[in-house]
């Protein structure tokens, strides 16, 4: 498993860094690989809230035993449940790799993270569908731009600091 995570990240920073030099007096690298990853996350969690949205719940309420989720809702969770992982490889691996928190700090901090960022997002979310009647994939991208801005600051400060190095 550890051989095929590392053939994994060392294809996608191919990738990733063959497109950096346009951008290298903009941003550093950490941002830029930050951007890319976490930009092809963001696209990869909305397309799949359109098609939960769209295709798989039609607009309709989703019911559970214990719960009702109203479509929009439904579609965020289900979202989150394909994002959460891809986005934890790519921070741990293509992003901040030299941090040397131990991996299940990372992955417990990162879930932290996430969850105050799905908190966010379905309460953006909820506000902006329910309150302000926007269409619910335009409000979630409003709500993305939010999040994300949020999202990198604390990856970057909490769950995958590098330790300051000792001269």
């Amino acid at each position: 498993m550890k051989k095929l995570s590392a053939r994994v990240t060392l294809f996608l920073l191919g990738i990733i860094d063959f497109f950096y030099p346009p951008f290298k007096g903009f941003f550093s690298l950490r941002t830029f690989r930050y951007a890319a990853s976490g930009g092809g996350n963001v696209i990869l969690g909305f397309l799949v809230y359109s098609i939960c949205y769209s295709y798989l719940l039609k607009g309709q309420t989703l019911v559970l035993s214990f719960y009702a989720f109203k479509p929009h809702s439904a579609s965020l969770l289900l979202s989150f449940c394909v994002t959460f992982p891809v986005g934890f490889f790519m921070s741990k691996f293509v992003v901040f790799s030299d941090s040397d928190i131990k991996g299940r700090i990372q992955l417990f901090r990162y879930l932290m993270i996430c969850l105050f960022n799905l908190v966010l997002n379905y309460l953006l979310l909820k506000l902006l569908v329910e309150r302000f009647n926007l269409f619910p994939v335009l409000a979630q991208v409003i709500t993305v731009a939010i999040v994300v801005t949020f999202s990198y600051l604390a990856q970057r400060n909490f769950s995958f600091k590098a330790s300051a190095k000792l001269p």
